[in-house]
């Protein structure tokens, strides 16, 4: 699962300078080298004609500064790279990029993703600026402040004997089954939104509900938090707004099931371990 480094130390102090360690995008493609996918000094891309447009200080780890680059398009709306870049979303690095540098790069396209849209205010329409000392902007008209955007999402798996409730999202990959998500509604608790997502998606109730674990998630800007439950009643009757499918499957017969990069996979293989010691597919 991918995570922050437990040693990373977030700061809103960081310069870019040739050794800092650059993450930088083009709208939401990271541009690394084409050849070894890592981060890279900024040096790198200086020496190569990169010209850096906003930056912003996301953190040090290991003794190294980080710094995330956003890359201003031309008048036509296009950012040209050097021979020997590449850009691609993400998603695309997985299974190239290291997983320190994977989450570190996460967290940079959130911090730069906040900047952009956040720009005016949402209230009055002034140009805001960035508020000294705090990861925030502020209107300088009506004073308003905005932070950068975390959307609260809950994931649970539930178990029945050794049976494991499972989901189709309705844009999943062929045959791709996972633990059942959704994100918090105003107003609630992660608990309450864990039993209403159940019990919305799949018509199940649940009981005995376990925290398991959480995992920043940056598409776009969520908080997974995930859980472990007991099937409480209730047969499985999808919303088919939600999901394509749900069932559920005995640790032996799983279905396609998320890559080792997520929580949803953690959750699953820890579940896993718990009910028959398998190995999923």
């Amino acid at each position: 699962m991918i995570r922050s480094p437990d040693d990373f130390e977030p700061s809103l102090e960081l310069s870019l300078h040739d050794d800092a360690l650059a993450y930088v995008f083009t709208g939401d493609a990271l541009v690394l080298a084409e050849r070894e996918p890592r981060a890279m000094p900024w040096r790198h891309y200086r020496m190569l004609g990169i010209e850096a447009g906003r930056v912003h200080s996301i953190g040090r780890h290991q003794g190294r500064d980080h710094v995330a680059v956003s890359l201003e398009a031309s008048a036509a709306g296009a950012v040209t790279l050097p021979p020997g870049l590449r850009a691609a979303g993400l998603r695309q690095w997985f299974g190239e990029l290291n997983d320190t540098d994977l989450a570190i790069a996460m967290r940079a396209i959130q911090l730069l993703e906040w900047d952009r849209t956040h720009r005016f205010c949402g209230a009055c329409g002034t140009r805001t600026e960035h508020m000294p000392g705090e990861r925030a902007r502020r209107c300088p008209s009506c004073s308003l402040s905005t932070y950068p955007r975390i959307a609260p999402a809950m994931m649970v798996m539930v178990t029945r004997g050794r049976q494991m409730l499972m989901g189709r999202g309705l844009h999943f990959p062929p045959g791709r089954y996972s633990a059942l998500a959704g994100f918090v509604e105003a107003g609630e608790t992660i608990e309450q939104a864990v039993v209403r997502e159940v019990r919305e998606e799949a018509g199940i109730e649940i009981r005995d509900l376990r925290y398991f674990g959480s995992q920043s998630w940056p598409f776009p800007h969520s908080l997974m938090i995930a859980f472990r439950a007991e099937w409480a009643g209730g047969e499985i009757r999808i919303d088919p707004n939600e999901l394509a499918d749900a069932q559920w499957f005995d640790p032996e017969a799983l279905p396609g099931i998320p890559p080792r990069l997520s929580i949803a996979r953690a959750l699953i293989d820890a579940t896993l371990a718990e009910l028959s010691g398998s190995s999923p597919r």
